[in-house]
């Protein structure tokens, strides 16, 4: 194996981030290879979201190095973390569409005002896009306030691929649907993620859809990493917190903050 290919994806090393005097990422350090699919599992306040967002570059670390494909990126500047985001594909937790254009503009949103596609290449690119996550090319003219919950996923899917991005990021991809639906919703990122040669980074709480999608989980606990591997070794990881959390035990060592009436 050459040493290009041995290059991570995405590296983390000491990542902190603090707010005030709550440090909500403690020193992550973390590794994704190009075209997996990594699952970071981890309850609500564990630090997850900021992390993206410092990976994104929306939020800037405390301390510590973010690299994609090798580059240091949490120095650039605002014209060369555009560069670097231009290859970053993302689905929103609420799919966040934009209610006052069609269904095909925001799919196409990101070729259009990124890359000053021509409309007509950009909405071509767009059905083709809502077709491949099963969505007829009808569906393109309505509006987002038309779409079922499923059906913004699916839209907010098609979004994030439209530009065959090199990384996609995944914020609670089945949050608000029905079993059945997120099961349709986890088979389609596979399938969209393999069909783009992208890497994967998914946050989210949901054991089976982390199961579904993921080659390999990483558990974030109190701003830290404390656990990853292979997703096929996460009911054998031996660790206490991990075991807990896949089962959705109320006991163990993590002990939820409660409020006091």
């Amino acid at each position: 194996m050459s040493a290009a290919t041995d290059t991570p994806k995405i590296k983390l090393t000491g990542v902190a981030k603090a707010f005030g005097e709550k440090r909500v990422l403690r020193g992550v350090d973390l590794s994704v290879a190009p075209q997996e699919s990594l699952v970071i599992i981890g309850g609500s306040g564990s630090g997850k979201s900021v992390m993206l967002k410092c990976i994104l570059g929306l939020i800037a670390p405390d301390a510590g190095e973010i690299e994609v494909d090798g580059r240091p990126v949490t120095r650039l500047s605002p014209a060369e973390r555009e560069e670097v985001n231009s290859r970053i594909g993302m689905l929103f937790q609420n799919a966040a569409l934009f209610d006052s254009i069609s269904v095909w503009e925001n799919v196409a949103f990101g070729l259009i005002q990124g890359k000053r596609m021509d409309r007509a290449k950009a909405k071509d690119i767009a059905i083709k896009k809502l077709s491949d996550v099963g969505l007829d090319s009808d569906v393109g003219n309505l509006s987002p306030a038309e779409l079922s919950g499923g059906m913004r996923k699916r839209v907010g899917l098609a979004r994030a691929i439209a530009g065959d991005p090199d990384i996609i990021f995944f914020d609670e991809p089945t949050t608000g649907l029905d079993p059945i639906m997120g099961h349709i919703i986890d088979d389609l990122i596979v399938h969209c993620v393999r069909q783009v040669g992208a890497t994967a980074v998914s946050i989210t709480h949901d054991m089976p859809s982390a199961r579904r999608i993921s080659d390999r989980m990483a558990m974030l606990y109190k701003g830290e990493i404390i656990w990853e591997g292979p997703t096929d070794q996460v009911d054998d990881s031996g660790n206490p917190y991990v075991d807990q959390f896949i089962r959705g035990s109320a006991e163990g060592p993590i002990q939820m903050e409660l409020r006091k009436l």
